[in-house]
């Protein structure tokens, strides 16, 4: 259940943002931020839910994540104000998750580490995917405010859940928490990893903001270009559910090859992006290809937060940090890089500079991999 919730509380919002802005009676311009409001919260909370978890505990604060959720979640359907407020308190609640669920999984499963980081990761893809399917028939039949209060009910359903987990609460040690954090980022390994995971991150939401778009442009149609994007979303589980099991069998150099090989894709993808024609079928074949590739991305940062450290308390401190710096870029990337078109005229510049950001990435990937503990 804690996957389930890490991602559709506002991932099947964009769906039905028109509704919601008709029933509140403002421009659905307005709203546009609410789509990238988590994304910077992720960015400025994921640092600090290791230290709040050294003082409360890593089950109580994911449990007090979740109510935080909870209330977030509720407070959107009271106008315009609860929605921005609700929208920030779930991004810090999800920013928690985020960093420590690959704690979570390090203390208690350290045997099972690739099993469970495949389940919690898989359950975020299929809830995400069928909140957005079911969003729109749901609006359409009763009202926005509905299909928010059935998202919260998840959720509220989840904190009640998790309950009797707070009575195995694990809490980390405190000691000089200054020395900890200038170490770590004077660590060149987890220096590697904050930029591969950034550049996974700004891959990722460039990709899934503009390929509908960009396919329009090249002259498929609206809904041609809102099934890309379904696709592009759904190749991604499967994917998810493949890659933590594979990974956690592989050694450091075969590792590094094997994300590098996948990697390899985007670079595939991107290249027949600058010459697709108008062909549906074409698109399809690009929109499966990227999907894959940054598919896997995800969930072997994940997975590696728990390989790449020492215990519990590491995990965190290396996930809090790398994904701070990762949704900083994926809040800002997309919208910069959409310049390009206005800018320029066309997609190319956007096009090569992803190509730039994944040779990057590939190259940070084999760096990460050259080191069997970072922290």
């Amino acid at each position: 259940m804690m996957g389930a919730v890490m991602r559709v509380p506002f991932t099947a919002i964009p769906a039905v943002l028109t509704d919601i802005a008709m029933g509140l009676g403002v421009p659905v311009s307005d709203l546009g931020i609410l789509t990238s409001l988590p994304l910077i919260m992720f960015a400025l909370c994921s640092t600090l839910a290791p230290k709040w978890a050294a003082r409360l505990g890593l089950e109580k604060l994911l449990g007090v994540a979740l109510l935080v959720m909870t209330v977030g979640s509720l407070l959107r359907i009271a106008g315009v104000s609860g929605l921005y407020l609700g929208t920030l308190l779930i991004g810090v609640a999800i920013a928690t998750i985020n960093v420590l669920l690959p704690s979570l999984v390090s203390v208690h499963f350290p045997l099972k580490v690739g099993t469970y980081t495949t389940i919690y990761i898989t359950m975020m893809g299929l809830a995400g995917t069928v909140g957005s399917m079911v969003a729109v028939p749901i609006v359409a039949a009763t009202s926005w405010q509905t299909f928010v209060i059935l998202l919260t009910l998840l959720v509220a359903i989840a904190a009640v859940i998790w309950l009797p987990n707070w009575r195995y609460n694990h809490r980390f040690a405190q000691p000089s928490t200054h020395t900890k954090q200038s170490s770590l980022w004077k660590n060149k390994a987890a220096l590697n990893f904050l930029v591969f995971g950034g550049l996974q991150s700004l891959l990722f939401y460039t990709e899934m903001t503009w390929l509908p778009t960009i396919a329009q442009t090249a002259g498929l149609s609206k809904a041609e270009g809102g099934l890309l994007a379904g696709i592009f979303n759904l190749i991604s589980i499967p994917v998810s559910m493949i890659i933590p099991a594979i990974v956690s069998r592989l050694n450091n150099s075969q590792r590094a090859w094997f994300m590098s090989g996948i990697s390899l894709l985007t670079v595939i993808g991107l290249i027949l992006m600058l010459m697709a024609p108008a062909n549906f079928v074409f698109w399809i074949i690009i929109s499966l290809i990227l999907g894959l590739s940054v598919g896997a991305l995800f969930p072997y940062m994940m997975l590696s937060f728990t390989l790449k450290t020492s215990d519990g308390q590491a995990t965190a401190r290396l996930s809090g940090m790398v994904q701070s710096g990762g949704y900083l870029l994926a809040s800002i990337g997309p919208v910069l890089l959409g310049y390009s078109f206005p800018v320029f005229g066309t997609w190319k510049p956007l096009i090569f500079a992803l190509l730039a950001v994944t040779l990057v990435m590939i190259v940070s990937i084999i760096a990460i991999e050259k080191h069997d503990t970072i922290i």
